[in-house]
């Protein structure tokens, strides 16, 4: 989910990128943020049965081990800044998460994603430097308060608020970490060690728990909530991005917030008002906007 940010930061277009497979590479964008947001939202069902923190440290601990399986990571090998930098990135993921997951315990799942798109939003516009730049941000944080509310009134949870802007602090973290990481690291082993470290980071609230998925069925929903997120959209996007640029990869992940009310909508029944849905349309229309001035002074 936050992988694609901290890429498009860099700008340009990756090798192999071509008009040829531009539509391909479109249709796996798509793909990647639908499995995102449609595993946020099944996730809020299993939170639902299993609680937050366990359906957390459940996912982070089965996506670690397969890529522990695929990968093999060297762990001996790794020098001192190697082991810091997937220390604090492995510690961000773990809050970042079971932020997000408390979250959407207590509040519709759109209004949380797009209060966590605030996150890289707030880093993309410091990156930039400020200015009239600074219109995007407001412009998110206008959609955020009509997401906030009704028809009958306000629907944001106090604590659930909280614990998403927390989520968006961590994503924003994250981005700054994740590009350091993959200069440390070769291939998936920065990605491999950080969730190895944030399994361990969420299993002190987690693991008491786990016992209730501890079943054939708690299992496997866990196991596809993993594939769901990070393993699937990760693999999408690494072979989206060699097909197309890297400012229309970014504007077509600045849709996650519309995905992720959509998805809420159909998984969890969470409609939307039409004042909810015009502040979607800004949360998505900041980052977009902000995508759009980083590609042109690049």
């Amino acid at each position: 989910m936050a992988d694609q940010q901290a890429i498009v930061e860099k700008g340009g277009r990756l090798p192999g990128a071509g008009n040829a497979g531009l539509m391909s590479g479109v249709a796996l964008c798509l793909l990647s943020m639908a499995s995102i947001q449609f595993g946020a939202a099944f996730s809020a069902v299993a939170i639902m049965d299993y609680g937050a923190f366990a359906t957390t440290f459940l996912r982070l601990a089965l996506a670690a081990a397969i890529l522990t399986a695929i990968v093999r990571p060297p762990l001996r090998r790794y020098n001192r800044a190697q082991w810091l930098s997937a220390l604090a990135l492995g510690v961000t993921i773990a809050g970042m998460t079971l932020s997000f997951f408390t979250a959407i315990e207590r509040i519709p799942l759109g209004l949380a994603v797009a209060i966590e798109f605030l996150g890289p939003l707030a880093v993309a516009t410091v990156t930039l430097g400020g200015g009239w730049r600074l219109l995007w941000p407001a412009a998110a944080l206008a959609g955020v308060g009509l997401l906030s509310r009704d028809g009958q009134g306000w629907i944001g949870d106090p604590a659930g608020m909280f614990f998403a802007f927390v989520a968006a602090v961590g994503w924003g973290a994250y981005i700054v970490l994740v590009k350091r990481s993959g200069r440390l690291f070769t291939g998936l082993e920065g990605l491999t060690m950080s969730l190895l470290v944030a399994t361990a980071a969420a299993a002190p609230f987690g693991l008491w728990q786990a016992g209730a998925a501890m079943n054939p069925e708690g299992l496997t929903r866990m196991l596809g909530l993993a594939v769901m997120v990070p393993l699937l959209p990760y693999a999408l996007e690494m072979t989206a991005l060699r097909r197309m640029p890297l400012a229309a990869f970014g504007i077509l992940m600045s849709l996650e917030p519309a995905l992720g009310a959509m998805a809420g909508f159909l998984v969890l029944e969470q409609s939307l008002t039409a004042f909810q849905m015009l502040g979607t349309a800004l949360v998505v229309a900041a980052s977009v906007g902000v995508t759009s001035a980083g590609a042109r002074e690049k």
